[in-house]
This record gives structure tokens, C-alpha cells and sequence, in this order.
């Protein structure tokens, strides 16, 4: 430590001898000054965003007379601090030993170690923003000229009936120009001309205009088809991951547990595609939840017993799209959004600098709300490309923003006017919507005899790491004490929460290697009825524990609990973990009654007495993810055209004959595609389409459901037809076509059918106690619902 101050003292003199870098610290001053200057000249100059932190400069320039008043001030200022620098450097001359030594000791007192390269990077950022200042000045000028040189004759605005809109947006530009500074960027100078030009060449509400020179600079060309490599080494990954955060420090450490998982499934998947062509796709992952724009509340909980579902989520899809060999960005800030795809300076009101760098887009719905902000009209126009991972899911009726508003739907996280299969869920219980996952570790035989021969019957693990979440529960918990030994992996930091009872043995938050020790020997874990649809369960499962949770009834939903109130969904929820009760069940799954003391009594009982091995549903292995995500990425398509169907020769066989496309199943009521009548492209493929018809008040979901199959939305367009009710022999009196997520459906009572006017209302959740709905289901692989037999 003395040699480390004395090299510093030495430094100090050396400094203040040749006063180089004091000279850039008096500068560095100056820069601090010149941005109170540019903010307070009211975002002409700089534009502060939410969430940047108050030394982010943005350059934004307005062009014109505007930027150069702003820099005549700057120039101004900077003199007055060289002036300033220069008098000060006369210190230098001075020979008096007491003033040096007082300067010494007041730059000893600011910590000067690290000092000098911070200010070198101050003076970069200057310097590079004096660059970019520069260019877009001269961008803005050399399209000033353009449109000087103009005709101002030639700048009326047209009445072009193809573009409608053009007059209003003109005179909202002449109101508001101003009002982003990414117009002048876009060559917009408050003239008439540099409105249309921008409204017909950036945007594109006005035609184009006769006079200008239309040989536009080429777009760079895409890059051709490259073919997708399986990976196994993880390395690249975690550098993109990078640091700086607990939640990112998290995902890592759980990408490289299961790396060589990852690798097994590789293999496995590549042998069962027999080493087929897979387009290698650009794929952008911005996870919003993580910026801290939208608030970071979950990294700061990581180590304190907050929610790890959606990490674990973001991880395992991180590592699926780097195993399939796919070109990957991954971003957890708006500043790395904005750099990825081309954003101009400015507030977010302008379209992107250039075309979409990325084939899919990956994020959750804050990022969505972010990509709103900064994309202006481009995220309309590249929407097709977003995917959404949504855990509770997003119902049709709640996704389309007119029919939202208007039928009571709306919510704060719905109304995006997607294609509802772009959401992504944690489970799958909304077909409407696809299911993305995650994965559980998977044992081997070894393995799975060795937790066997160790279980001890009589312990008992709790679902519960915030203390809130034991209140109110001892009166079942005393019940389960007369059994067992209850463990407990509740997160304190001094003492023991008062909320945990005495009698129950508490861990501590627990490293997931430990945890699943304490899984391994647990014959019992069991839920509280919060948190829902989390992923412990099934490790729990997967390492030989029963899963015991409550059963809610009436179910819970946003009609009537506080934590699904706002969530874009109808779902109701009928325990704290539907996927295990409805998928996996028993023995490895028992949904009771709580309130009743003698129900859950004998749960427990009859839990001691029932012995079962680790099980893992094969979806959430490291090779059924991967198989959805390929299939999702090769094979879902949400920006090419869909095919107007009913085609104008769908009813002709193949010889020529006239048919309707549906047949009669064998030994069923439902109705297939029928082999004889050419099937348009489609996927999932119409060979695995059948058609059933629910009872009133019973959605899609429920009746594909009752006949072993799952409703598939993609098949809604085919069914959507007169041919399909007069097949199923409905009688109508009249058929409607209109806006309403129940139809295509039927009324029995009235005669009435309609069909649906609107194909983002396809859904497969909605239902109606007036009427009987047309269902398209499909079967599914073996532990795997997300796909169809012939869908992989």
C-alpha cells in the first residue's frame, strides 16, 4: 500500500509538471458544462431518453440555422475554458513548493488512480460525437440543397387517390417536424418539398415525386442461404451473454450445467433429420424484462429468493438457437437494441436507417414496447418477424386492438395486432398461441436407481423461497408435520422469518446443484398455490418427488383474481401448476382440496405409501426443445401471403370430379381433408386435420381436447366456409360473415351461422352458451403436443 501512494504522489507532480492531463481534466469540466449547455437548449441539440443514465449524449442535430447557433455556442464556451486551461497552466512556471504541494494533496483527496484514462475516454466520446455532429450536419445540408434546387411549383401536394393519407400527413409535418430530430437527420428542413420527399421516399404515404432523381443507392444485398450447423460448444455463447448482472450470471451458470445435455440432444436431433439442409436464419434476442429502461426489479432478487422462471426460460432459449447453428445478437439494453437494428437519431418517430438486418426477433412484451418506441413505422412493417415469449399466453379477442376496445378486452398488455401463434408460452395451454418451454435436467438410469435406493418416505420439501408466501399456511402445514420432516429453502439474511413455523428445517436459499440434492432425497414437494406455472415443479418431478398442490374452485382467472387482472387472457386456472395436474397426474401428481383437512390427510397418507421413479415429459428434454424450435424456425411463416382459401378448384378431385374437401373419419364423428382434393401448402400439413364441433358454452380447446387431439389455429382459414357446415349437415337460415372470435360457429336454437371476417380472430379459447363452434384439431407426437405427427 506505501509504494502504491508513493508511485501515485509521484504521478501527481509529474502531472502537474507537464499539466497534459490536468490540462484534460479542467477540459473534462468543460464537457460536463458544455452538457448542461446542450440539455438545457430544450433536446434541439441532445434528446434525453427514459432510462439513459445523465452522461448519455445523443447527437441530434435539426439542421439549418438552429445547429449552427448551437455551435457558435459551444465554440464560444470552449475558448472561455481554454482561456481558463492556459491561466492555469502558468502554474506550471511557478516554483513555489507550497502551492504544488497543496495541489498535490487536493488531487491526492479526489482518488486520482484510473482518473486519467476515464477522462481520455470523456474526450474520445467528444470527439466521436463531433464526428457524427459533423455528418449528419452535412447530410442535412447536402438534402437542403436537393430540395432548394427544387421547383417550389414542383412541391404542391398531390391528390393521388392511391395515397389517401398524404395530405393530413403533410400538414402534420408542418405542425410537428420539429418535434423529432430524427426528421432533419432524414434531410427535413421545414419546406413543403423536404416533407414530401421524406413522406415518399422514407416513408411512404405521398407518390413519388416526378422531378427527383429516383436511382436510388442499392440496398445492400441480403445474404445468401447458408446451411445451419448443430453446435456443442458453448463458449461463444456465454461471451454474448456477457456481464454485469446477477440475472445474466444466473443464465450462464445454468447454460453451462446443461451444456453437455445440450450436446446429446444435438446429435440426436441431426441423426433424426438425417443431416437435412437447415437455413442457418439472423436472429436478433433482445430480453426487455432485463433492460434497465423497463426496471431490472428481477436481477437485484436473483440472490434473495425472487422468480428465476422466465431466466431459466431465456437461457434454455439462448442455448437452443446457438446449438441449432443459428446467426445470434443478443442485446439486453435499448442502447444495444437501437445499435442492432439501424435506429436514426431521434425520439423513435422515423422508420429504420436501413432494411431489417434480422430474419426473427426474439422478446418479451417489454421489449415489444421498447421496439415500439424506437422503431416508428418499421415495426409495422417487420412485425411478421417478432416472437413473443409470453408465459400466461395472449387470447385473440385481447390481441386485436379495435375489437379489444370495443368488446372489452382491451388490457395493458394485449391489442399488438399480431398473429396470435407469434406469442410463446412456458406450457402449452393456449394452442392459440406456441409453445416455446424450457428444459429440466435429465437423468440417466443410473442415476434415477440411485435417487430410488435413497429416497427417504418421510421428508418433505416446500415450493416457497419468499417468506410472504408461508403466511396463513400452518394449519395444513401442522398436518403434514404429524408425517413427515418438513425442509424448507426460505431466503433470510440475519434471522429466521417469523412466517416459517418452528418445526419446519430451513435451508437457506440454496445453489441449484444443492437444491436438487435435497430433491433427490424428498419424497414430497409441495405447492402453496403460488407462484403458478413455475418450472420447480417439474425438476421436482424429473428428480422422484410427488408434486402435492392445491386445487382452486372456483379456478382462478382475470375475472376474479388480482394477479391474472390486466394479463391478455380468459384462462382459468384450476391449480397452481394446471400443465402437471392435466399432462403428467398421477402418481407423480396429486391436486387436492387444502380447505378440506380430510382430503389433504389422506393425500399424505396415501403419498408415503406410493413409490415412483424420476419421469421427465419428453418436451421438456434438451432434444424435444430443440425439435420445436427447429420446426418453428424452418417451418412458421408469418410474413409470406396467406393463400385465399377456399380456392376457386378446392372442390375438384384430382379426376376431375366435383367434391367438397372434407370426408367422413372412420369410426368418428369428425371430418378429415380429404387425399383426393389437392391440399394448398400449409403448416402443420391438412393430412393432419380433423374437424370437430363443440357443445354450446364449450371452447375449442376443451372439445379437441375430449377427443385426444389439440385445437390447431392454422387450420382455422380451411374450415371458415359454407362447404364445411354443409358437410357437417348444419342447417342455416342465413350465414353472416362479421368480426367475433367465436365464429366459424353455429346456433342451433336460431338457425344462425357465421363465419369469421377478421383471420387474427381465429381462436381456439373462445366459447358461447349460444353457440356450437367449428374445431380444427390435429394429433400430436408422443411428448410432444406442440407438433403434429408429420410436423418435424
Amino acid at each position: 500500500m506505501i509504494e502504491l501512494n508513493t508511485d501515485g504522489k509521484i504521478m501527481v507532480r509529474r502531472c502537474l509538471v507537464t499539466f497534459k492531463p490536468f490540462r484534460i481534466f479542467v477540459v473534462g469540466i468543460g464537457f460536463f458544462s458544455l452538457c448542461f449547455l446542450m440539455t438545457s437548449l430544450g433536446g434541439q441539440f441532445s434528446a434525453k431518453r427514459l432510462g439513459d443514465s445523465p452522461f448519455t449524449i445523443r447527437t441530434e442535430v435539426l439542421g439549418g440555422l438552429e445547429s449552427r447557433g448551437v455551435l457558435r455556442k459551444i465554440s464560444d464556451m470552449l475558448e472561455v475554458i481554454m482561456k481558463r486551461v492556459d491561466a492555469l497552466a502558468k502554474l506550471g512556471n511557478n516554483s513555489d513548493s507550497r502551492r504544488l504541494d497543496e495541489l498535490s494533496s487536493v488531487i491526492n483527496s479526489l482518488q486520482p488512480v484510473g482518473l486519467v484514462e476515464r477522462i481520455q475516454a470523456i474526450a474520445q466520446n467528444v470527439s466521436n460525437m463531433a464526428v457524427r455532429m459533423e455528418q449528419i450536419l452535412q447530410h442535412s445540408m447536402a438534402m437542403g440543397r436537393v430540395v432548394r434546387d427544387g421547383p417550389s411549383s414542383q412541391c404542391e401536394v398531390p391528390k393521388d387517390p392511391r395515397y389517401p393519407d398524404c395530405s393530413s400527413k403533410v400538414d402534420w409535418m408542418r405542425a410537428r417536424w420539429t418535434s423529432d430530430p430524427c426528421y432533419a437527420f432524414y434531410g427535413v428542413d421545414g419546406s413543403d418539398c423536404s416533407f414530401l420527399i421524406y413522406l415518399s421516399e422514407v416513408e411512404w404515404f405521398c407518390p413519388p415525386l416526378a422531378w427527383r432523381n429516383h436511382t436510388k443507392p442499392q440496398p445492400p444485398k441480403a445474404p445468401g442461404k447458408r446451411q445451419a450447423a448443430f453446435r456443442t460448444d458453448i463458449s461463444t455463447l456465454l461471451e454474448q451473454v456477457g456481464t454485469g448482472k446477477e440475472s445474466l450470471s444466473f443464465m450462464k451458470r445454468r447454460i453451462r450445467r446443461l451444456a453437455a445435455q445440450w450436446g446429446t440432444a444435438a446429435h440426436r436431433l441431426d441423426s433424426k433429420l438425417r443431416r437435412r439442409w437447415r437455413d442457418q436464419k439472423r436472429i436478433l434476442v433482445h430480453v426487455g424484462f432485463l433492460t434497465e429502461e423497463s426496471g431490472d426489479v428481477f436481477s437485484p432478487k436473483v440472490l434473495k429468493g425472487g422468480p428465476l422462471g422466465e431466466m431459466v426460460q431465456w437461457a434454455d432459449i439462448l442455448t437452443a438457437l446457438h446449438v441449432l447453428g443459428h446467426n445470434l445478437k443478443i442485446s439486453v439494453s435499448v442502447k444495444e437494441l437501437q445499435g442492432f437494428l439501424g435506429v436514426p437519431p431521434g425520439r423513435g418517430s422515423c422508420p429504420l436507417t436501413g432494411p431489417l438486418p434480422f430474419d426473427l426477433i426474439y422478446t418479451d412484451y417489454h421489449g415489444l414496447q421498447q421496439m415500439k418506441q424506437h422503431m416508428g413505422l418499421s415495426l409495422k412493417k417487420y412485425k411478421c418477424h417478432i416472437r413473443v415469449i409470453d408465459t400466461f399466453g395472449t387470447e385473440p379477442a385481447y390481441n386485436h386492438e379495435e375489437y379489444a376496445t370495443l368488446h372489452g378486452y382491451r388490457t395493458n398488455w394485449g391489442y399488438w395486432n399480431l398473429n396470435t401463434r407469434q406469442f410463446m408460452t412456458m406450457f402449452p395451454h393456449t394452442p392459440d398461441n406456441s409453445f416455446m418451454g424450457f428444459v429440466s435436467e435429465e437423468l440417466n438410469e443410473t442415476e434415477k436407481l440411485n435417487i430410488q435406493r435413497n429416497k427417504v418416505d418421510d421428508m418433505a420439501v416446500v415450493y416457497g423461497k419468499e417468506a410472504s408466501m408461508w403466511k396463513g399456511k400452518e394449519k395444513f402445514l401442522q398436518i403434514l408435520h404429524r408425517y413427515m420432516e418438513i425442509h424448507g429453502t426460505v431466503y433470510y439474511e440475519t434471522q429466521r422469518p417469523p412466517e416459517v413455523p418452528a418445526f419446519v428445517k430451513n435451508h437457506g436459499l440454496l445453489p441449484q446443484q444443492e437444491l436438487q440434492q435435497l430433491l433427490r432425497k424428498a419424497k414430497l414437494f409441495i405447492g402453496f398455490g403460488f407462484p403458478y406455472e413455475g418450472p420447480a415443479p417439474l425438476e421436482a418431478i424429473a428428480n422422484g418427488c410427488i408434486f402435492l398442490q392445491p386445487k382452486f374452485n372456483p379456478p382462478h382467472s382475470s375475472l376474479n383474481h388480482e394477479f391474472f387482472r390486466g394479463k391478455p387472457t380468459s384462462r382459468e386456472v384450476s391449480s397452481q401448476h394446471p400443465y402437471a395436474e392435466q399432462y403428467v397426474g398421477k402418481p407423480h401428481v396429486m391436486t387436492v382440496d387444502y380447505n378440506n383437512s380430510q382430503e389433504f390427510d389422506s393425500a399424505v397418507r396415501e403419498i408415503m405409501k406410493t413409490k415412483v421413479e424420476p419421469y421427465l415429459p419428453y418436451e421438456y428434454t434438451c432434444e424435444g426443445m430443440l425439435e420445436r424450435v427447429h420446426a418453428y424456425i424452418q417451418h412458421q411463416d408469418f410474413c409470406a401471403p396467406e393463400i385465399p382459401f377456399p380456392l376457386a378448384n378446392s372442390s375438384k378431385t384430382k379426376s376431375g370430379g366435383q367434391s367438397g374437401p372434407f370426408v367422413a373419419l372412420p369410426n368418428s364423428t369428425g371430418l378429415g381433408w380429404s387425399s383426393s382434393v389437392g391440399a394448398p401448402l400449409s403448416w402443420p400439413p391438412l393430412s393432419a386435420l380433423q374437424l370437430f364441433v363443440s357443445e354450446e358454452g364449450q371452447s375449442c380447446v376443451e372439445a379437441c381436447r375430449h377427443v385426444a387431439l389439440v385445437c390447431e389455429p392454422a387450420f382455422f382459414r380451411f374450415i371458415n366456409n359454407k362447404e364445411a357446415l354443409s358437410r357437417l349437415e348444419v342447417q342455416c337460415e342465413g350465414v353472416e360473415t362479421e368480426m367475433n372470435h367465436i365464429f366459424p360457429a353455429f346456433s342451433v336454437v336460431r338457425k344462425e351461422c357465421g363465419l369469421q371476417k377478421e383471420p387474427l380472430l381465429f381462436s381456439c379459447a373462445g366459447f358461447s352458451a349460444k353457440y356450437r363452434r367449428l374445431c380444427p384439431c390435429r394429433d400430436f407426437r408422443k411428448g410432444q403436443v406442440a407438433l403434429c405427427k408429420d410436423c418435424l
